[in-house]
């Protein structure tokens, strides 16, 4: 059977991209070339992560209406933070993550830690961090210790390397020392464990506790010191920091009081630790709706978190160094500029588009017919528009006898089940 041709690495992400606009998802990498009209803001977010790396901490707020991009946005700012060497992680705050329970946070930053070419990378960071010290150790010891002082000594920088950050955290390292000796004797079901409960996962049984000489689990009050240590982790790792997305913070609107305020509070906790150094390496970016940061139930009911994260906007000139990114809505100049990229991706995922069935004028003709379904809202349609146009896109590729101008409607039958709510909210039901 003949090997299948390697790809370039151009073409396997141009085929990455046109594949998860496809399924009207977000594509993993190479979101640059899809971007528009975020220059500004991209430049200012590269800007913080070069302090940041620098061992400073920062944070910012993405502001916008649904259709304004802010996922967009969030997924490519994390997508620079890796290129310039950080480890990224995105939560999502709902019900089962709400902003007040710190240990559910730091659960969900650990389940989706990620780094330029792999997911899930909570066990190869450790891995690579005590490999990293193991050889620092080989390298300065003369003779080159045997096994047991190698390990005697790494389990020694284990502890000094944590040692600064909080007294919590002698059970932070008491489980890594845990995992590396249960690594070394090849007890892979223990070191799955340790692994397990550094990461906040509950129901971790009480063996693994009494090896590890550990009480209790990491709760809310020990969950910002945690995730300093993995932090310190990172930097021994070789990465520039830690860059965390917390998504959706409007959900917080709709908690009982006293929990909607502890969740605001905990934001001000956060901010102050960033300010003071006591979050060094740390980067977080925040999103949320215009009625989180000016409604009655949102940041605004906090006047001291207000104060920190309120800006001033005057005029059109916007200013995304301020606390606040503010995204205005998407409109048909920029959906335009996506699907005219999206073209010349499509072109290099398979072969050269058909310029003529796929024309700027077609390209406009097809934003209207979509547009008008949806009450004219532009905003609303990206994902929509884009997974159709990659439609038609692969209709002209497949035949040369498709020609879109006569055979393109637009039938929205397709959509039920799958449309967003604001999405089925300004849909024009035809009768």
């Amino acid at each position: 059977m003949p090997e299948t041709e390697p790809m370039d690495k151009a073409k396997l992400e141009s085929l990455n991209i046109i594949n998860a606009l496809r399924r009207g998802t977000v594509p993993a990498g190479g979101l640059e070339r899809i971007a528009v009209g975020l220059e500004v803001e991209e430049g200012v977010i590269a800007k913080q992560l070069d302090y940041v790396a620098q061992g400073g901490g920062d944070i910012k707020f993405i502001r916008g209406d649904y259709g304004s991009g802010k996922t967009f946005l969030v997924a490519r700012a994390l997508e620079i933070a890796r290129q310039k060497g950080f480890v990224t992680t995105h939560v999502v705050i709902s019900s089962q993550t709400p902003l007040y329970k710190l240990r559910a946070i730091y659960q969900q930053v650990c389940a989706g830690l990620r780094m330029q070419e792999e997911e899930r990378a909570l066990k190869t960071l450790i891995d690579n961090w005590l490999f990293a010290i193991e050889e620092r150790i080989v390298a300065v010891s003369s003779p080159a210790p045997d096994e047991a002082a190698l390990e005697g000594a790494t389990e020694k920088e284990i502890e000094t390397a944590l040692a600064g950050i909080s007294e919590m955290n002698t059970a932070l390292a008491a489980a890594l020392r845990t995992y590396y000796r249960a690594n070394n004797a090849g007890d892979f079901q223990l070191a799955q464990a340790a692994l397990g409960w550094i990461a906040g996962e509950p129901n971790i049984g009480r063996d693994f506790k009494a090896k590890a000489s550990i009480k209790g689990d990491i709760d809310d009050s020990v969950a910002l010191p945690f995730l300093r240590g993995l932090v310190t982790i990172m930097q021994g790792a070789g990465y520039k920091g830690l860059a965390i997305a917390i998504d959706e913070m409007e959900t917080t609107q709709s908690l009982p009081k006293n929990q909607r305020e502890k969740g605001y509070h905990t934001l001000v906790q956060l901010i102050d630790a960033l300010d003071s150094g006591g979050m060094p390496r740390c980067f977080l970016l925040f999103t949320g709706t215009p009625a989180l940061f000016d409604g009655s139930r949102g940041i605004r009911s906090v006047p001291p978190l207000y104060d920190r994260i309120s800006i001033v906007q005057t005029d059109s000139f916007k200013n995304p160094r301020q606390p606040q990114i503010v995204l205005s809505r998407f409109d048909t100049r920029k959906l335009e500029q996506v699907a005219l990229r999206v073209v010349d991706i499509y072109a290099q995922a398979y072969r050269e588009v058909d310029r003529e069935r796929i024309s700027h004028r077609f390209i406009r003709a097809m934003i209207k017919k979509i547009t008008t379904r949806f009450g004219g809202r532009v905003d609303v349609i990206p994902r929509i528009f884009l997974k159709e146009f990659v439609d038609v896109l692969d209709k002209c590729e497949l035949y040369d006898t498709y020609n879109p101008w006569d055979a393109y409607e637009f039938d929205a039958t397709h959509l039920q089940g799958e449309l967003r709510k604001e999405e089925e909210a300004v849909m024009v039901v035809e009768f």
